[in-house]
């Protein structure tokens, strides 16, 4: 298990309906705000191609990847593209052992412990827990009182900048964020104001943590 791929900053920016003509200007938008981690939906317009745009212009600077990646071969297409990071929105052995055998780090979604100890044991990265509205923060503390304590544990689904502190309290090591930064139909702009919200959020909450 790899972690330090999420320092220093550990939000994955979810571009869901990105579009290859728009990836780019909305990747450097992201990055100057301080994200470095962006995954790009395999049902996204062109993905493929969004990754491969995205991987060129900035993969020396950060971690570009999949989302909703379902199969072993997406994994290999993934890759062809330029992509590092394969994010799942269930718990599929063989689509993690595809990605780590091809040197990529995977982030599997699970919805229960079960799951979670499932893709632990196939090589995963970090735990996806999905959907986020269904594991409260109070069951997450439950699932981190039990899983190994290394694990890192990325919340999905419905996370806002209101609702990041109870999760971050209750065990996450950080979040994957959807459309409440970036959805279809936003702007350059208004997404770079959303991700500058964010990174200090994150920031401000992971200083009081180290304070408590």
């Amino acid at each position: 298990m790899q972690t330090n791929w999420l320092e220093p900053l550990p939000l994955v920016a979810i571009l869901r309906g990105l579009s290859p003509d728009e990836a780019v200007a909305i990747g450097d938008a992201l990055i100057t705000a301080g994200f470095h981690i962006l995954e790009v939906p395999l049902n996204s317009p062109e993905p493929l191609e969004s990754i491969r745009r995205l991987s060129d212009a900035f993969g020396k600077d950060c971690l570009v990847g999949a989302g909703t990646v379902m199969t072993p071969d997406a994994v290999a297409e993934v890759a062809q593209a330029g992509g590092r990071l394969i994010v799942t929105p269930h718990t599929d052995p063989a689509v993690i052992v595809a990605a780590k055998t091809a040197g990529m780090l995977c982030t599997p979604g699970t919805a229960t412990p079960s799951e979670a100890f499932a893709a632990l044991r196939a090589g995963a990265d970090a735990i996806k827990v999905f959907p986020a509205e269904q594991v409260t923060p109070k069951v997450l503390r439950a699932w981190r009182a039990v899983l190994p304590p290394q694990t890192a544990i990325l919340p999905v689904g419905g996370i806002t900048l209101q609702n990041m502190a109870e999760y971050l309290h209750a065990g996450a090591t950080g979040f994957g964020i959807g459309s409440a930064l970036y959805k279809p139909g936003k702007s350059v702009d208004e997404v770079a104001r959303a991700a500058h919200d964010f990174v200090h959020r994150w920031k401000f909450l992971a200083t009081a943590r180290s304070h408590a």
